[in-house]
């Protein structure tokens, strides 16, 4: 079976690298502190401070893990290799639809997708129905709360 790839744009993967060297050089020392200083306290099953850390500890593990699998099986999206009017993973895009304002999201990776920001999921329906289609073309984009009838306007790097 193919492992699952992980489109992203190159500033994507930087910051995963930055989030996982930051989680392996100091958030993880930090808990491993904290539990060395919980153990101190004596008996562990009544710690609060121990079980805090190991939970703790236990999230930022899973992180780490789920970084490592990103980055192992990324793949990094060139914009410059895409038509410069098509809609891409990296590229933002702006569409409208009839009566309403234009609204500009970029398209990015699941890892860095951060909607407040403007940055949507390439695995998102609206990205989903938008990635490959070119300026001027009129799409159907069809969300879990309705459908909608959109054109787009821009692409830009």
């Amino acid at each position: 079976m193919a492992e699952k790839r992980y489109p992203m744009t190159a500033e994507g993967k930087q910051n995963l690298e930055q989030e996982l060297e930051d989680l392996k050089l100091k958030k993880r020392p930090e808990i491993i502190e904290r539990i060395k200083i919980a153990r101190s306290f004596g008996d562990l099953s009544e710690n609060s401070e121990y079980s805090s850390a190991k939970d703790e500890q236990s999230v930022v593990e899973s992180r780490i893990s789920e970084i490592k699998t990103m980055l192992q099986y990324a793949d990094v999206v060139d914009v410059n290799d895409v038509d410069s009017n098509e809609v891409s993973v990296g590229k933002s895009v702006t569409f409208q639809e009839e009566g309403e304002e234009p609204e500009t999201y970029k398209i990015v990776g699941s890892a860095e997708s951060d909607p407040d920001q403007g940055k949507i999921s390439n695995d998102s329906p609206i990205a989903k129905s938008l990635v490959g289609k070119k300026v001027g073309d009129e799409v159907m984009i069809e969300t879990p709360a309705a459908s909608f009838q959109v054109k787009i306007i821009k692409v830009e790097n």
